[in-house]
Parts: structure tokens; sequence; C-alpha cells
């Protein structure tokens, strides 16, 4: 049937599992503990984002779509260029407006996650995603000093200031060290933000005029 999700074996994975996806997939979901804040908090503060997790079926479900789409697309970048980022864009390697990151509107793309991690109920997982090369150390994959100011400066503006005098304890972000990336040659950062209202999340992902392309 056409709605009946591929099943892929974690040999057959892909994307590389880490140990983490590993064990969870030895898990049932009754046996799964979600991510709530506090945990959030700790694991980005440590940047030990290599222990982030989903829930096992959607974990199972996320390696069997991927390997679907990359069979229908040739790759996840097909698939997000056509379906979910502007197509002002048009195709790698892009030519930004700006060559500070998230300086200029029709530079980033704000969605929800199609597949979060296994978050408790409160938490959303957005990702932005940035036609402009976000600057990371060569030898450790990681976010240089220069890049993460600039990336807290804007998740500061556009997310925390949103949410008013409190916004700054309900948003946490990071961006994934490049051998974590299930999506490599497309930058993105994740958003993680707790108590948010529909209407306020609809207004962070709408359409942007600049992302429409003109007749």
């Amino acid at each position: 049937m056409e709605n009946t999700p591929v099943i892929v074996s974690p040999e057959d994975a892909p994307f590389p599992l880490t140990e983490v996806d590993k064990w969870v997939l030895s898990l049932t979901d009754e046996e799964f503990k979600y991510h709530d804040w506090e945990d959030l908090k700790k694991i980005i503060a440590e940047n030990n984002l290599s222990v982030l997790k989903r829930k096992p079926s959607d974990l199972r479900r996320y390696m069997g779509w991927t390997a679907e789409t990359k069979a229908k697309y040739g790759s996840m970048t097909n698939y997000l260029l056509i379906h979910r980022l502007p197509k002002t864009w048009g195709s790698p390697p892009f030519t930004p407006s700006s060559k500070t990151p998230f300086d200029d509107p029709s530079d980033y793309c704000v969605l929800i996650n199609d597949w979060p991690y296994g978050l408790t109920t409160d938490i959303t997982h957005i990702v932005v995603w940035s036609r402009t090369i976000i600057e990371t150390d060569p030898e450790t994959g990681d976010m240089t000093p220069g890049s993460r100011r600039t990336v807290e400066d804007f998740v500061k503006k556009f997310f925390a200031d949103r949410l008013g005098p409190d916004g700054g304890s309900r948003v946490l972000w990071f961006k994934n060290w490049v051998a974590l990336q299930s999506v490599r040659s497309l930058e993105h950062i994740h958003v993680m933000v707790k108590d948010v209202e529909q209407d306020v999340l609809n207004e962070w992902t709408k359409e942007l005029e600049c992302h429409r392309l003109r007749n």
C-alpha cells in the first residue's frame, strides 16, 4: 500500500546511527524517556548533543522516510529544495544577500521540524535554515566563537524578545556538529521553545514575501 511505512534495519540506515540511536532502537515507546526542558538545558549547556534522541517509533519512521526520500529525490537536499525551502534560493552553492548569517530575512527560513526529537509536549522543535554559511572549526566541526555570537544575537532578537520579559528562559538553540548532521549540505540551526502559543509559531514560520518567486 502507498502509505505503508518503509522498514529499514539499523544495518541499512540511510544516515549514520549514533550509539544512542542504536540503543533507542532496542526500546519500546513505553520504555522511552522524553527530553524535558531541564534535560535539554543541561544537554545544550554541556554541548553533549549526541545524546539527543527521537522516540523509538519516530526514529524507525524517520529512517524509513529518509531511505524512501533519498530513493525518490536522490538526496535530502533535493527534497528540501523542492518542498520546504524558498524557491528564490535556487540550488547550492547559494548566493546570499548578506555574508553574515541571519542578517537578511531573505537568507533564512524558519520551519517547524518535521522530525523532532523526543520532547515533552510543552516544547516545540524549530529548524532555521540558512543560505549563508555558518562558520565552523574545521578540526572540531563545531561553531567558531564568532559564529556562535552571531547566532545567539539572532535567536535573542527573533525568538526570545518576541516572548516578552521571560523569553530568554523559554528559548534554547544549538547547531549540530558536522558529524551529527543528517542534512550536511544545507546550513541550519535547531531552536527549542517552551510554552509558545500556536499564533506565535505561525507568525515565526509564515512565508515571507522575499521568499516568493515573482512572475
